[in-house]
């Protein structure tokens, strides 16, 4: 399935199952949608154990209301508008992650749950049962058109950690729709597709920003564009980002060689990310400054995301008929290249090039080794795997 497919397929899930689910009669049609029409999973019911039945700690047989073996999820299914956290008057006063751990304690070690997964059809709470003290990532049925991708997990096993992802950029995907909102009220025609365009282009240029600023592209303090933006009274912000936005698009060597202003100090973004400069940016309001500067800048590290996730971060949160209409549509891994490559990938295999050419064996494997240990403090990127390469002589 494409992207696309995937997204339409989740909407869709989303207005079939939307105020509807009872435990015992449509649990199964529940998670065999999920899987199948959302996630793509060919002969889903090979896949996906009904009823699994364990012995409990009294010695009487207990049934997991579903089980998939080759992830090691278990899941929990309740009925709507049962209250996940709360004890269950017919379950022993267990809450449901105490019912789901019970049958886990009962299940063989080498089917112990990876994830636990507790449902109620308007919410899913996801549990890593591989971390110290398991909490909870929670979900809404309404996330889903959004977020399927982060339930990657269900189907790969490779996939063994998500917790700090989900939260990362369920909190990110809030501070982009807090964003758009407030630029949105500020446009003189909101209903313009050319000016729902320039919002989403100006969205995906201002996470850009605050990415850059805490991952140390822009600058070593972590903090450039954010004190860049906050010198300016919030009347004149509007015409300082657009400064901003033109110098990211000029080389070094055609900007002017005698300014020695803090627009300077901005590097040369390549990849065309800010080559237009026709986009329409409204004013700025002390709504805007304070959601951008204090929240998204001073409130949140936006290097903690992977660039990977980059397109689900986009679009998360952001009303579907509205970004559709403006244009806002999944940023691949290989669109997330032609940013990223120039800014420092083409630099890393550059240097990698130059340290082969080095003809002297020791002084090659020194650089090497220095090099090395460059590629492995850049732990916030997590597309830089193919490039931590094993350099060995003969």
């Amino acid at each position: 399935m494409t992207d696309a497919e995937k997204r339409e397929a989740a909407r869709q899930f989303h207005n079939k199952w939307v105020g509807k689910g009872k435990e015992d009669e449509d649990d199964r049609s529940y998670w065999i949608d999920f899987l199948q029409d959302v996630m793509g999973v060919d002969h889903v019911t090979d896949r996906i154990e009904f009823q699994k039945k364990v012995v409990g700690p009294d010695g009487n047989t207990k049934r997991i209301d579903a089980y998939i073996p080759e992830t090691h999820v278990l899941i929990e299914q309740k009925s709507l508008n049962i209250d996940l956290s709360k004890p269950q008057p017919g379950h022993n006063n267990m809450t449901p992650c105490e019912q789901a751990k019970m049958y886990d304690n009962s299940l063989p070690v080498s089917e112990k749950a990876k994830w636990i997964i507790l449902s109620n059809f308007a919410e899913i709470w996801v549990y890593d049962m591989d971390t110290r003290v398991p909490e909870p990532t929670k979900f809404t049925l309404d996330d889903i058109p959004s977020k399927y991708s982060l339930f990657d997990f269900l189907i790969n096993q490779s996939q063994t950690k998500i917790s700090q992802e989900m939260e990362i950029s369920v909190k990110a995907g809030e501070f982009v729709g807090l964003i758009y909102d407030a630029f949105l009220k500020q446009y003189i025609n909101p209903e313009n597709e050319d000016s729902l365009k320039s919002l989403n282009m100006l969205c995906v240029r201002l996470v850009f920003c605050l990415y850059a600023e805490d991952a140390h592209i822009f600058g070593e303090n972590g903090h450039m564009f954010h004190d860049y933006m906050e010198q300016f009274e919030t009347k004149d912000m509007r015409k300082a980002l657009i400064e901003l936005f033109k110098i990211l698009d000029t080389p070094e060597d055609k900007r002017d060689p005698y300014d020695t202003s803090d627009l300077s100090k901005f590097p040369y973004v390549n990849g065309g990310l800010f080559a237009d400069e026709n986009i329409e940016i409204p004013n700025f309001t002390e709504e805007i400054r304070n959601i951008l500067l204090a929240k998204a800048s001073e409130g949140f590290d936006w290097s903690m995301i992977s660039p990977t996730i980059f397109g689900a971060v986009f679009e998360s949160t952001l009303n579907p008929e509205t970004r559709r209409s403006g244009g806002m549509h999944y940023t691949s891994i290989e669109n997330i290249h032609k940013v990223i490559d120039p800014l420092f990938l083409d630099d890393l295999k550059a240097e990698l090039d130059e340290i082969k050419s080095i003809q002297v064996l020791k002084t090659r494997n020194a650089k090497l080794k220095a090099y090395q240990d460059k590629l492995a403090s850049l732990t916030w990127l997590e597309i830089k795997t193919p490039y931590l390469i094993q350099f060995k002589v003969a």
